[in-house]
């Protein structure tokens, strides 16, 4: 049996794509198939720290044909969990009939089709939508020398309590490094090292405008207008309710990169030395691609080169949810739908 399409990744991207999939006549299950590797819904979500808050409320937040129930937890927008029971429940209104625990290994050419192998057998289809997302491929830069200490990326962080009473250095100048901060600073002794100064965004800027600047300057680039600094020209972090309550307590300072670990801690551009207990790499993620490697299609950078979601190499593969370069903000809630929207017409 061939699938018209097999969609790999059950989070937020492939659910929207299901969606749409599902609204232009074809049936989950049998037309085609969302492949997840986790036994859970939820996708990254149900993997992110339990205090994580969204950048925007619930009307911004939501994926396409049903709005995210309000959050009335408390006065800020909502929890990880939140987002959770929402994609849970999503998956499950819409029958999108997820195979969990299937776990893809690579993508190939068969005769006609590209066919997708995975832990449970060989899923044939006409085409392939990737939407694995990042949060499996974090990312730590290379610094000389060795740390004895305990280290950990934002994707291992869950709570403050864990390292409640040590010295903590928090490396990273993006929201997961800033609100982590504004947690670990509540119980630990902490330092923020940033590449460049932090740029926090005007404290009435949310994921609402951000949406709309990403789409603002991607349209720009289908005109052939010149590039804009889009939501860089405004800042890098949203001042969600912690972070600006740690702005008030005056932690949100940040120095520039050390030089080295050394055994202790780390070493300054002036040979200083400061000593920690822990090291939480705020870093960021890559695309996690490998499953396409065997199609051949990455360029030096590391990306596959696309028209929209559809590569161009490939015509029978498209990617979404990994960035503005598979679709405006598509690696967002809202974005994740707009972006499934025009990839369903497309195909």
């Amino acid at each position: 049996m061939t699938f018209r399409a097999v969609v790999i990744g059950g989070g937020q991207a492939g659910l929207a794509t299901g969606f749409y999939l599902r609204r232009s006549g074809l049936v989950p299950g049998k037309d085609f198939a969302i492949l997840d590797a986790a036994a859970e819904p939820g996708g990254a979500w149900a993997r992110m720290w339990p205090t994580l808050r969204t950048f925007s409320p619930t009307q911004y937040s939501s994926l396409p044909g049903w709005m995210m129930p309000p959050w009335t937890g408390d006065s800020g927008y909502p929890l990880a969990s939140h987002v959770v029971d929402y994609l849970t429940r999503y998956e499950d209104r819409y029958q999108l009939d997820v195979r969990r625990s299937v776990a893809v290994r690579s993508v190939n050419r068969g005769i006609d089709e590209l066919v997708v192998h995975t832990n449970s057998g060989d899923w044939p289809a006409e085409h392939v939508i990737s939407a694995t997302g990042t949060w499996s491929r974090p990312f730590v830069p290379h610094y000389p020398g060795t740390f004895a200490g305990h280290q950990l990326h934002t994707a291992d962080y869950r709570s403050a309590s864990d390292v409640r009473g040590r010295r903590v250095l928090i490396v990273g100048g993006g929201n997961s490094a800033a609100q982590i901060l504004a947690e670990v600073s509540l119980v630990a002794e902490t330092t923020w090292v940033t590449l460049r100064p932090p740029r926090f965004l005007p404290d009435e800027v949310d994921g609402r405008a951000l949406f709309e600047i990403a789409t603002e300057r991607h349209k720009a680039r289908l005109r052939g207008e010149s590039d804009t600094t889009g939501v860089a020209g405004l800042g890098d972090i949203v001042m969600v309710e912690n972070v600006r309550e740690a702005r008030e307590r005056g932690v949100l300072h940040a120095r520039r990169p050390f030089t080295r670990l050394v055994d202790h801690g780390v070493r300054w551009p002036d040979g200083t030395e400061s000593s920690f207990d822990t090291i939480i790499w705020c870093t960021g993620f890559r695309p996690a691609l490998g499953h396409l490697a065997g199609l051949g299609l990455r360029a030096p950078d590391g990306l596959i080169p696309t028209d929209g979601t559809q590569a161009i190499k490939e015509p029978r593969l498209h990617l979404i949810g990994y960035g503005d370069w598979t679709g405006p903000a598509s690696a967002t809630l809202i974005g994740a739908g707009r972006t499934a929207r025009d990839l369903v017409r497309d195909l």
